[in-house]
């Protein structure tokens, strides 16, 4: 008998050419009855990871505005050791849009590893009032 159903991505290395923003591991306080980590737990340690590259852009404060995209790969666990890349990939007048990747480090001695969430947000660099703000210039632009 056979499924309709695509296979499973089977396991991926680390992106070779990037530093993650976040490192992190999921605890039991984190997860349902059955070992598996909340989405909105992950959706907040997106948003984190994502708003480093863009408070660096902006130099200070952001606030998030969008999520563009966010899509559910693969479940994460508790003990799964979590990486999380972000990059800037637009900048507007005002606003900073970031993507953000994923990874699950499983059964750390056996290497497994597995892209779990794909997002993409957008920021709003803000002033002391919390009000839009023009993003600075590039140093040397």
């Amino acid at each position: 008998m056979s499924s309709n159903a695509p296979p499973a991505p089977g396991p991926v290395a680390l992106p070779a050419d990037q530093m993650p923003v976040l490192r992190v591991m999921p605890m039991p306080a984190d997860a349902n009855v059955h070992g598996d980590v909340f989405g909105g737990w992950i959706m907040a340690q997106v948003d984190i990871a994502g708003s480093l590259p863009a408070v660096r852009r902006a130099n200070g404060r952001v606030a998030t505005i969008a999520v563009n995209s966010f899509v559910f790969k693969q479940p994460v666990f508790v003990g799964d050791l979590l990486s999380f890349y972000a990059e800037v990939v637009r900048v507007g007048t005002t606003s900073i849009t970031v993507h953000v990747e994923v990874y699950a480090e499983r059964n750390r001695l056996n290497a497994e590893i597995v892209k779990v969430t794909d997002a993409t947000l957008t920021y709003v660099a803000t002033d002391e009032f919390r009000k839009p703000r023009t993003l600075p210039a590039l140093p040397g632009a």
